[in-house]
């Protein structure tokens, strides 16, 4: 799979989707180094831009994404990668989704999903929104 990473500095966003229902579950970005990680593991790894780092989605919570498809767009600058989420969900704030949160017509945001694990118990600390 030929993936143009230099568009955007090194990194492509990789669109997380769950293989079952087909709801998006998160963006994360790849570097060419976490790309080969992920192919060769078979779960997702990321590279972190907060860290700087590799980054195992899962690593620290368990709930690790396995990888069942990857695609790329048809600007070879983006992946979808359809997964099997093992666990309740992928959100540091403890939802099944990132994307839990509707925006309004004014900009105003409310919680439309309900939490599916404890962000206290899984990491320690609550999370917030």
């Amino acid at each position: 799979m030929e993936i143009d990473f230099q568009k955007s500095g090194g990194l492509v966003p990789a669109i997380i989707q769950d293989e079952r229902s087909g709801d998006v579950l998160m963006l994360g970005f790849m570097n060419p180094e976490s790309l080969a990680e992920t192919q060769r593991t078979g779960e997702v790894v990321f590279f972190s831009r907060s860290r700087n780092k590799l980054w195992k989605k899962g690593e620290s919570s368990g709930h690790v994404l396995r990888v069942r498809e990857m695609r790329v767009d048809c600007d070879s600058d983006a992946l979808l990668v359809r997964v099997e989420v093992a666990g309740p969900g992928v959100c540091h704030e403890g939802y099944l989704s990132c994307f839990f949160r509707e925006v309004g017509p004014d900009g105003s945001t409310k919680v439309i999903a309900e939490r599916t694990f404890s962000p206290k118990k899984v990491y320690g600390s609550e999370k917030t929104q």
